[in-house]
């Protein structure tokens, strides 16, 4: 099972977190949960929890991630 979290970010970076995500190949997604708000979700393996939680830190003040609660009907993968 994947932990998940959400997050608000500029519409502009949305782009720019799908290519930094994908640079670290596996360690987790993100999808785009509402682009006119910025919303997106970012999911990862528990056996990664560390190494994600290190790079959401760093990413928060690199492009301003503000963490947030699932949005309500949000629909699963």
């Amino acid at each position: 099972m994947l932990e998940k979290r959400y997050f608000i970010v500029s519409r502009k970076d949305i782009s720019t977190m799908r290519f930094i995500l994908e640079s670290y190949d596996g360690l987790m997604f993100m999808r785009t949960i509402d682009a006119a708000a910025g919303v997106i979700e970012v999911g990862y393996h528990p056996s990664r929890r560390q190494d994600a939680e290190d790079l959401l830190q760093a990413l928060a003040k690199e492009v301003g991630l503000t963490c947030i609660d699932p949005p309500e009907n949000l629909d699963t993968l």
